[in-house]
């Protein structure tokens, strides 16, 4: 991915209002970010950590989401729909489809939004979390990024 200012950040939400993203929680540490290895940019509001941002290319413009984290009562494994690291801080995360006032999609999420660092093995996730497979990593991440185009596709 290549790397984002604040402004092109701010500038790619296509669910929230132009309000919601002016004051939306940026990460501070956009110049220090792994661009490499990161096939979209993704982080939780530290305020509030219901809330959490997902900010990819697709089709060819920076777009970006604002995610809801949906609480749950039981800690289990569950697979992240997107990179399928399967561990136990994967969430249900929503988002407001785009123009739609009251519709939403959801899937299961890495809570921390770091699949492209477990995908690439800069973070783990714990034993048990990446199964073996014959796919190649790049094949791995061509999986992710079609899982990512597929959700943003649903929410647009």
């Amino acid at each position: 991915m290549r790397p984002l200012t604040e402004r092109d950040v701010r500038a790619s939400f296509v669910n929230c209002t132009k309000g919601e993203a002016k004051r939306l929680a940026v990460p501070r540490d956009l110049a220090d970010r792994p661009w490499d290895d990161l096939d979209f940019l993704g982080w939780r509001d530290p305020a509030s950590p219901e809330r959490a941002y997902l900010v990819a290319e697709h089709e060819g413009t920076v777009t970006g989401i604002a995610l809801r984290r949906a609480t749950r009562g039981t800690k289990r494994r569950v697979m992240c729909t997107l990179c399928l690291t399967t561990h136990d801080e994967v969430s249900l995360m929503t988002a407001r489809k785009a123009r739609e006032r009251d519709n939403s999609v959801g899937a299961y999420l890495c809570a921390d939004l770091a699949c492209s660092l477990y995908l690439r093995g800069r973070k783990d996730a714990g034993p048990g979390s990446r199964l073996q497979e014959s796919l190649t990593p790049q094949e791995q991440i061509d999986r992710t990024t079609a899982n990512l185009a597929a959700f943003l596709a649903r929410v647009l």
